[in-house]
């Protein structure tokens, strides 16, 4: 008998063993996540292959079956703003969550201009306006782990955080100061989903099939080679309702700005189809004054750049923060990071939340060239255009012992006479211009030029720029012309 037992209990130990695997949701889907309101949000995850997994939230409960790679996904409605609210996942385990939020969740996206956390900033006004805010429990962030993939991904790291001076201070300052504004204007749940890595092109953030009619590349490894980011940070959370994104990327494209013009409003649309979200909001920062090569107006990759990304406001549900006031010589990052969130934020209120405020500086409209002077006329005006002055400041000493400054905008006394305007006549020599503003047009004369025939404004890649509406927010750098430049075609 003892001989049977004994060769039933080997012959048991060599049979394969079963290991049940429990659900287990994507990071992303985790406690203390913020949904998208009122929609069809996706909980997704992995399980046995033929696992049946329920998911149930709030009024709303949805099954499923894992699929042969062992992955499930189901639909929940989140109904109206409000929480915290339960959420539990039910297969051969189950999970509980206490702490789920119903809002607004949006992703902050782009280089090290986005990346920079609040707490880089130590001498600037960013940290001690975070660091004196209360704890925020309506607002919340996670960070996407970081992974340039050669292939799309479907995981990723991260966790949901409450925000509180002591939280926040690594998470990214633009995206931060963003949400703050948002959620204390919109008085409900914000959640900021922040995916981006410094020095990166746009190519990387692109899927292979929107990259391709633009550059066909062979996978290679790395942050900066073409889709990986996307593959790694951008796919892992496509199944995330939300409904938008901000974006401040730019600087690592300076120098092609006419495929720009293509590639960013490609990217945008990348994007919103992969998301199945037509209507995704897309704001974007223009990129910042810096460098003062050349040292006067004239051919700029830079001013290029910032060219192209005023024409993908083309595009519907789209957006631009201006920050001209806010520029630097020495450092690419410029300080404080408020205005760039606050700005964007402004776009959002108005745009996607229907507020009625001004969101945007003056945008160039028309011209107009009669005798010797021009004549322009501008979109948003808001309460009246109005002339400012920028003030150097932060001053650092060069190897050469010359000085840089970053710059910041004072308010002056209102002003007639605007910095930052050229003109040209046939010769297309561009020449200081004075510029005076007459009700809602800016009047522009030069000594130097009998006729003109073209104005540019802050046409350099540190431009001095003066003109804003009243309400504060600079007017956007623009050219008149057409002439070939550093990036387009002869």
């Amino acid at each position: 008998m003892k001989t049977r037992l004994f060769l039933f209990l080997f012959t048991l130990a060599l049979l394969p063993t079963v290991v049940r695997a429990d659900v287990k949701p994507n990071a992303i889907c985790s406690e203390g996540m913020v949904l998208q309101q009122k929609s069809k949000t996706k909980i997704w995850g992995t399980a046995d292959k033929g696992e049946k997994v329920t998911v149930t939230f709030r009024d709303s409960k949805a099954g499923t079956t894992a699929d042969d790679n062992g992955r499930w996904v189901v639909e929940v409605d989140t109904g109206a703003a409000g929480g915290p609210f339960a959420l539990t996942i039910v297969g051969n385990n189950t999970i509980s969550y206490k702490d789920i939020l119903v809002g607004e969740v949006w992703i902050c996206s782009g280089q090290s201009n986005m990346e920079a956390n609040v707490g880089s900033y130590i001498k600037s006004d960013d940290l001690p306006y975070a660091s004196a805010a209360p704890p925020n429990p309506m607002l919340r962030t996670f960070n996407v782990k970081k992974n340039p993939q050669l292939q799309p991904q479907t995981e990723t790291g991260g966790n949901w955080i409450a925000a509180s001076p002591k939280t926040v201070g690594n998470f990214t300052a633009v995206g931060y100061f963003f949400g703050r504004n948002l959620q204390e204007n919109l008085k409900v749940p914000v959640g900021l989903i922040h995916t981006s890595w410094g020095g990166t092109r746009i190519e990387t953030w692109m899927s292979k099939a929107a990259l391709d009619p633009f550059e066909k590349q062979g996978a290679k490894p790395g942050a900066n080679s073409a889709s990986n980011l996307y593959n790694g940070m951008i796919h892992p959370i496509l199944n995330y309702q939300v409904k938008g994104a901000i974006w401040y990327q730019g600087e690592s494209n300076a120098g092609n700005a006419f495929k720009y013009r293509s590639m960013h409003p490609a990217m945008i649309e990348n994007w919103r189809a992969d998301f199945k979200n037509p209507e995704l909001a897309f704001y974007f920062v223009q990129l910042a004054p810096f460098n003062q090569i050349p040292k006067a107006p004239g051919e700029s990759n830079w001013a290029e750049l910032r060219e192209a990304q005023t024409m993908t406001l083309k595009l519907k549900n789209t957006g631009m923060a201006v920050i001209t006031d806010f520029g630097s010589e020495y450092d690419i990052h410029p300080t404080p990071k408020r205005p760039a969130g606050d700005r964007l934020a402004l776009a959002a209120r108005a745009q996607t939340y229907g507020e009625k405020i001004v969101y945007s500086g003056p945008m160039y409209k028309s011209a107009k060239f009669d005798g010797n002077k021009a004549v322009l006329t501008f979109d948003h005006v808001g309460g009246g255009l109005e002339a400012r002055t920028l003030t150097p400041t932060l001053e650092k000493k060069n190897k050469d012992g010359s000085m840089l400054s970053a710059w910041r905008v004072l308010k002056s006394e209102p002003s007639s006479t605007v910095e930052g305007f050229t003109v040209c006549g046939k010769d297309k020599v561009f020449h200081k211009a004075v510029a005076e503003i007459k009700g809602d047009t800016v009047l522009l004369s030069s000594d130097k030029v009998s006729e003109p025939i073209a104005v540019r404004y802050g046409w350099a890649n540190h431009p001095i720029c003066g003109l804003y509406n009243r309400e504060g927010l600079p007017a956007s750098p623009f050219r008149t012309d057409s002439f070939p430049g550093l990036t387009q075609p002869k």
